[in-house]
Order: C-alpha cells, then sequence, then structure tokens
C-alpha cells in the first residue's frame, strides 16, 4: 500500500512540475514585454503549441541559430533565464563591420530579460564557435535551412553535423522551414526559400540525427509555395508590393514543416 501512494506522490509531483513548465511558457509568449507587431505573427508562426511539440523545458540549455531580429528570443529568454540558458548563435558581433548590432541592441535594451542571453558563433560556411560538445539539450532554427544551403548537399550536411556536436546524447533539434510540395522540383540553391521536407529529413540523417516526429501546427494548405519572389510574396514581407497584395494577404504566412530530431544516445 506504501509502495503505491509514494507512486502516486510521485507522478503527482511529476504532473505538478510538467503544469509547471507549461505555465511558465504560457507567461513568456503572453508577456507584455513582446513586442506588439510580433505578437501579432503568433497567429501563423503558433510559439505555444512548436516549443511544446519539441519538448522544451525551463531547465534547459537551448541554443538557437541564427536569431535574426530576436522574434524567438523574446520567449526564449525569459522562459529559460532562472533555471536553464538561452545561447543565440548567430553572426559574429562586430561594431566596426556593424554585423549582429541590431540584435546586440535589442539585448541591451531590456537587461531584466535579456541579461543572461549567451552569445555564439553561427557563420556558415566556416564560422563556427556555438557552444561546447554535448552541452545544449534543444538547438531550434526558424526558417533558415534555405540560407545555408551551399555548393553541394555535402555543404548542408556540415552544418547540420556542427548541430549534432554542440548536443547531448538524446538531444532535440527544432526545425521550421518553409515547405516546398514534394511533387514540385526542389531549386538547387532554394532561392525561392522553400525546401522539400524529405530533403531536410535527408540531410540530418546523413548528419546522424534521427527523425522523432512531424507536426502540422504550422502548415497552411493556401500555400502553393509557386509566387513570383518565392515565400518573400507573401506576408509579411510583400516582396510584390501592391502587385496581387489582397490574394497574398489571404493566404498568410508560409506553408511550414515542423520537424523533431533526436541525436541518438548511442554515439
Amino acid at each position: 500500500m506504501k509502495k503505491l501512494i509514494l507512486t502516486a506522490l510521485l507522478a503527482a509531483g511529476v504532473l505538478n512540475t510538467a503544469s509547471a513548465a507549461d505555465d511558465a511558457l504560457k507567461t513568456a509568449i503572453g508577456a507584455t514585454t513582446r513586442t506588439p507587431a510580433n505578437v501579432a505573427r503568433d497567429v501563423y508562426r503558433h510559439p505555444y503549441e512548436t516549443l511544446s511539440f519539441f519538448g522544451i523545458k525551463p531547465t534547459m540549455t537551448v541554443v538557437e541559430l541564427s536569431p535574426g531580429s530576436g522574434w524567438y528570443t523574446e520567449i526564449l529568454a525569459p522562459y529559460l533565464r532562472a533555471q536553464g540558458k538561452y545561447i543565440a548563435a548567430g553572426a559574429p558581433i562586430d561594431p566596426v563591420k556593424k554585423t549582429g548590432m541590431g540584435f546586440k541592441n535589442k539585448l541591451e535594451s531590456n537587461l531584466a530579460i535579456y541579461d543572461k542571453v549567451a552569445i555564439g558563433v553561427f557563420s556558415p560556411p566556416s564560422n563556427y564557435s556555438i557552444a561546447p560538445a554535448n552541452s545544449a539539450d534543444m538547438v531550434l532554427t526558424f526558417r533558415n535551412v534555405h540560407n545555408w544551403i551551399g555548393k553541394s548537399d555535402a555543404d548542408l550536411v556540415a552544418v547540420f553535423q556542427q548541430m549534432y556536436t554542440v548536443l547531448k546524447p538524446g538531444g532535440v533539434l527544432g526545425v521550421v522551414e518553409h515547405r516546398l510540395p514534394e511533387k514540385a522540383t526542389q531549386d538547387a540553391t532554394a532561392s525561392t526559400g522553400y525546401v522539400k521536407e524529405s530533403y531536410v529529413i535527408g540531410i540530418a540523417e546523413k548528419a546522424g540525427f534521427k527523425l522523432a516526429g512531424k507536426s502540422d501546427v504550422n502548415a497552411n494548405p493556401k500555400d502553393k509555395a509557386d509566387h513570383p519572389n518565392g515565400v518573400w510574396a507573401l506576408p509579411p514581407t510583400y516582396a510584390n508590393k501592391d502587385v496581387d497584395r489582397a490574394s497574398y494577404q489571404a493566404i498568410g504566412e508560409s506553408d511550414r514543416m515542423t520537424l523533431k530530431f533526436v541525436k541518438p544516445t548511442n554515439n
């Protein structure tokens, strides 16, 4: 009987811990410190569902690759600040060359949230200082794979191997990317911004990852991925200016794959 009671209490503790982590994620997403324009895009980016699918926890060490202007930084930095670690890995910050200064200024704009953000270097194809090997619980990348496609598949495999190296055995790689229909012809340089899901999976597996799951949380069946000027014809970029703007607005943001990979524990 005592054993059964203890088991029940332990189970309740696990549930309470999971509930607290879930509440913390909702709090980070709902924070008033987020930029209003970024919040408006939640309807397309589904941050709660996406990060929950990847299995994020507030105690993790999480690397975000190419964080851009910091859309996900506004969520991940406060979420991981107290118990975990958030590493933003992008182009080297260089005041002389003016690279990465916008992101640096963002961090300095609110030290109460961003004071513990660690900076890594991720600048394919040759400049990497992301994090120590086997140190991260999770690596995340949002709509970046098309930017890393080089002269050959081997170049992209090498990029994914950098992610593989920094992850602990059992660690998770979460990928969100603009999705090209499988029946379409893959542009060798992904100049349209769209990439086949099967191609991304194949590259990740060549780097050593195992596919752990797919989600359609960021799917958009209205997007046929056949626009002049590629994915950038859609909001928020509207690369075609006023040409067919209403139709692109009706489509919304791109159809996206959401893939979860795991670094095997036996390596």
